[in-house]
């Protein structure tokens, strides 16, 4: 043996224990799987990478597996992204799966049933209820913005406000332009009363072959909202909570006192200045940083044969309006009983009680924007006298002498029992519910200028005797549905999903209004009897409709992948005359799953191809239920044989033969999954036309009418496009901790009114007369304006230009002389543009790190137009001025040829006020973190997750005003006058689950 070697038994020995150190060791690994609400995930499948050892989780998501400690653990489910965590010696691993919300073979809710959105031949788009539940907003439609394709929001920032929402441009003119909202199946037009921590999830239902199953209902899109129910398990305490504060996000810089003085000696000399040190901002004096908070405590679980879901919602939204201020209490009760495997019950159920005081926003924040900045607005108890000074209003005192309450309560409800008397067939009735009750009480108190006002007594703001108005509005609505679903899978090639039912709805609508004057200051007098019985002025209205549908449906798909789906549905409504008054709505949808072809199998990059294309049509009954119905207005005072009697007279003009608006749909698509399904898109052609549209035709006032009109079936509205959506998700590396997705949707649309079938062109909205004209050839609500091309810079320009009637003097616009005949009148104005955006899109995206969560999204429009009427809207030479045009107008010492002289009253409709409506905003932005299960065992919590949220974060836009995003009718959008600002809003919150 050499010196130094070892024993050859010692290197054999160490060769074994390096070989041991080197070999895994088998280990046992337990843990929670938990799925976006911090509910156990039961039934995920947990299996070490590389082998057949795995097993599933327990009713709680609990798992036990015997894994190497150097191994990896691969968690699926059905639903949700796939995880891969590396045990690296662990023996506890806590997994949060996320909802897969691009998943291909996600069932959606396609009304009166469900389907597969992989075997899907209609155009449906689906948001999950994660991602609108902690979003700062009060309806749920707000935080839909930027998320779907062929889906534009246009938000109000007023509290209690309801977005505006329109599926594929605007299809009407006069009827409701609305989606119709479907809630546990209670059918909709506003979903205010619902909170946004119930919802589940959100299918939104865009062409007509997917909405024809609700025929007249369904012709502005239709929207389905289903809410939570309790999962197997033990019961769950959820609690949820957000609080914070919001803000004007963007506000007009006034001129000041100095700016201000300089602009009224160029307009009116000889005014008489007050003497005042200081500016009055008067958006100090009327905005505020409000609060918000939202809280959300809710109980559910299941057992074999019951699921339950019970909640509270508390919510207050404290506008940035002084005085003004929201606040709604919800309760929801969902449960589900199996009385045997045949017979099933079940009912939803939801109260809210609303409280709202609203302010009058034309007087407060209009005047806002024009009251002088020399006069203060309150001094102790006395207020500023701008009505005095020839000048608005003092807006604060609009808003603090002015007490407008309202107290809604309502209550959905479904009631429905299923009963399989076999396996293949499926027996639904249901009751559906919907009760309104609304009370307003407006109280104007009394004051006189020369008692509350300081700088001088005289003006016109002023109320002399305090008044009381009072308005009820009682509204009462029930469907019953009857259906009966057959569903077969024959020979495994053939799958039949057959539906018939027919659907009963019936309303009724009642509104009182009464007044009176002289009723106390004291609240608890404010009532009707208190005051001057002399001074009463009382009103009653109500209605009635009903609806009697047949409906039908048919699903067939061979192979899985050749689709076939038709809708039938027949309705009859009492808002139309008898010969009128019936409907018939079909459609029909084809499609074809390309990639389960046998020439695309095996291929690695496409995982999925589907072409569809569907043809439909759709039916709008929205107008009032007596619009045919010639009605005399009673005791009408006139004189019979020289006695003052009462009688009655008929003062309108209706057409008796007044008919279904009716939509016809085409559309063409492409969905797509690429790379194992991490990229996934879709990009869909349609054209739709909507046919007999209702508009008022112009009668002569020989008639009697005092509308000198009325209305009728008188226009087709065509809106044709393009919506493409990509949606990339994946992790980062081979990391599993960190993964990330990125969403892109954009809507190419143009609307057009393609005839008016000898009807005229219809005007609408404005300051100094009106600014949209909608006529054949051109959009809905299309600017129709004088072209301003400069401004005069001489007396000799006026003088060798077109003569113009509206008076020019040096320093005014100019305007083009479009029709060539030398004369600047009226008859020059042309169109430019709309507010309707030819191109919105959104952006959405995420990023996560272990339990680190982060997501954004963006909404924004392109080449749409908006009007600056406020800026046109001028009442007296002492109007405040925006501080650009106090510094830029034309003065004599500069001839500018962009803005006009100062002048003291509305200038002509024009191009001047007309500026780009095109924007993005950061509408949402949320940073989470989710504490490991492991370390709240102790305090019997099964998730906690706290986050910080903001919405409307910044804009970035050319447009001059408040806000380019401008809400409206299908006339009269996109005026910005008295609108209520956009409010940036900034919270923090917490979820957390117990069990």
């Amino acid at each position: 043996m050499c010196a130094g070697s070892a024993p050859a038994y010692a290197t054999a020995e160490s060769a074994a224990i390096a070989a041991l150190a080197q070999t895994p060791a088998d280990i046992t690994v337990t843990g929670r799987v938990i799925d976006e609400t911090g509910g156990g995930l039961p039934g995920v499948n947990v299996v070490v990478k590389g082998t057949s050892n795995g097993t599933s989780t327990d009713p709680e998501g609990r798992y036990t597996i015997t894994a190497p400690d150097n191994g990896t653990l691969v968690f699926s489910f059905v639903g949700y992204n796939p995880q891969e965590v590396a045990i690296g010696g662990r023996t506890t691993i806590d997994i949060n799966l996320a909802p897969n919300t691009q998943a291909l073979g996600e069932v959606v809710v396609t009304g009166y049933g469900t389907q597969s959105k992989r075997d899907l031949t209609g155009a449906v788009a689906r948001v999950e209820g994660t991602e609108i539940v902690n979003q700062p907003v009060q309806t749920a439609t707000q935080a839909l913005q930027g998320k779907i394709a062929g889906v534009q929001i246009t938000n109000n920032g007023a509290p209690n406000s309801q977005p505006v929402v329109r599926i594929r441009g605007t299809g009407t003119l006069l009827a409701g332009a609305n989606p119709l909202y479907v809630v546990d199946g209670v059918q909709t037009t506003d979903i205010r009363n619902l909170s946004n921590a119930d919802i589940a999830t959100i299918d939104v239902l865009k062409d007509a072959s997917a909405a024809a199953i609700y025929g007249v209902r369904g012709a502005n899109g239709v929207i389905i909202i289903t809410t939570k129910q309790g999962k197997e398990g033990k019961p769950v305490l959820s609690y949820s909570a957000t609080g914070g504060f919001k803000q004007a996000a963007r506000l007009v810089d006034m001129a000041s006192a100095d700016q201000y003085v300089n602009y009224l000696g160029d307009v009116s000399p000889t005014t008489n200045i007050p003497d005042f040190s200081g500016t009055t901002n008067w958006y100090d004096e009327i905005l505020r940083r409000s609060t918000f908070q939202n809280h959300n405590l809710a109980v559910s679980g299941a057992s074999e044969n019951v699921r339950y879901y019970f909640s509270g919602n508390l919510l207050q939204d404290d506008g940035i309006v002084i005085n003004n201020r929201f606040k709604r209490l919800t309760v929801r009760s969902n449960t589900a009983f199996d009385l045997s495997d045949k017979v099933t019950i079940s009912s939803q159920a939801s109260f809210s009680h609303a409280n709202t005081r609203d302010v009058n926003i034309g007087a407060a924040y209009g005047n806002a924007y024009r009251a002088s900045p020399i006069i203060a607005a309150k001094m102790g108890d006395r207020y500023g006298n701008t009505s005095a000074f020839g000048n608005v209003g003092n807006p604060l005192l609009d808003i603090e002498k002015n007490n407008n309450k309202s107290l809604e309560n309502r209550l959905q409800s479904t009631f429905a029992v299923d009963v399989k008397p076999v396996t293949a067939l499926t027996l639904r009735s249901a009751i559906n519910l919907d009760l309104n009750y609304n009370n307003r009480r407006v109280y104007d108190y009394q004051y006189r200028n020369d008692e509350v006002t300081f700088l001088t007594s005289g003006g016109n703001q002023r109320v002399d005797r305090s008044n009381l108005n009072v308005t009820q509005n009682n509204n009462f609505r029930y469907l019953w549905e009857n259906t009966a679903t057959f569903q077969q899978r024959f020979l495994d090639k053939h799958d039949l999903t057959v539906l018939v039912g027919t659907v009963v709805e019936q309303g009724f609508d009642n509104q009182f209004s009464a007044a009176r004057r002289d009723v106390p200051v004291d609240p608890n007098q404010w009532y009707l009897n208190a005051g001057d019985p002399n001074s009463s002025v009382n009103a009653s209205e109500a209605s009635k409709d009903s609806r009697l549908s047949y409906l039908g449906r048919i699903n067939y798909a061979f192979l899985d992948r050749y689709l076939f789906t038709t809708n039938l549905r027949h309705d009859a409504t009492s808002r139309f005359n008898r010969d009128r008054r019936n409907g018939f709505f079909p459609s029909v949808g084809l499609g074809w799953v390309i990639s389960d072809e046998a020439f695309l199998k095996g291929n690695t990059i496409l995982n999925f191809l589907k072409l569809r294309a569907s043809y439909g049509q759709l039916g709008n009954d929205q107008i009032p239920a007596n619009s045919y119905i010639v009605t005399a207005n009673a005791n009408i005072p006139y004189v019979f044989n020289g006695q003052p009697v009462l009688g009655a007279t008929i003062t309108d003009i209706k057409d008796q033969d007044v008919r279904w608006e009716t939509t016809t749909e085409y559309d063409f698509a492409v969905e797509f999954g690429l790379l194992d399904n991490r990229l996934t898109g879709e990009v869909t052609y349609y054209d739709k036309t909507t046919s007999d549209a209702l508009i008022p035709i112009n009668i002569p006032g020989i008639l009697g009418d005092p509308n000198n009109q009325f209305i009728t079936n008188a226009a087709d509205i065509t809106n044709q496009g393009v919506e493409a959506a990509l949606n990339w998700r994946t992790n980062i590396g081979e990391s599993p901790d960190w993964s990330y997705n990125i969403g892109v949707n954009a809507t190419f649309n143009k609307n057009r009114i393609a005839e008016l079938n000898g009807g005229q062109a219809l005007f609408a909205g404005g300051v100094n007369g009106t600014v949209t004209r909608s006529d054949n050839g051109v959009a809905a609500g299309s600017f129709y304006l004088l072209d301003a091309i400069g401004v005069y810079q001489s007396a000799d320009e006026i003088v060798s230009g077109p003569r113009s009637t509206f008076d020019p003097k040096v320093g005014d616009l100019k305007y083009a002389d479009k029709n060539g005949d030398g004369v600047v009148d009226l008859l020059d104005r042309s169109y430019f543009g709309s507010y309707q955006p030819p191109i919105y899109y959104g952006i959405n995206g995420g990023l996560n790190f272990r339990n680190v969560d982060f997501s954004f999204v963006f909404s924004g429009n392109l080449n749409n137009k908006v009007y600056n009427a406020k800026k046109q809207a001028r009442n007296a030479s002492t109007d405040n001025v925006e501080a650009s045009f106090a510094d830029d107008r034309w003065t004599a010492t500069n001839p500018t040829n962009s803005d006009p002289r100062a002048l003291i009253s509305s200038m002509p409709n024009s191009t001047y006020f007309l500026e780009s409506g095109s924007f993005m905003r950061l509408t949402n932005v949320v940073v989470g973190y989710t504490v490991p299960v492991a370390a709240l065992e102790r305090f019997r919590m099964t998730s906690f997750r706290v986050f910080a949220a903001a919405q409307n974060v910044f804009t970035v836009t050319n447009y001059s005003g408040f806000t380019p995003e401008l809400a409206g009718g299908p006339l009269d959008s996109g005026i910005e006058l008295n609108s209520y600002p956009i409010s940036r809003t900034i919270t923090l919150g917490l979820n957390v689950n117990f069990k």
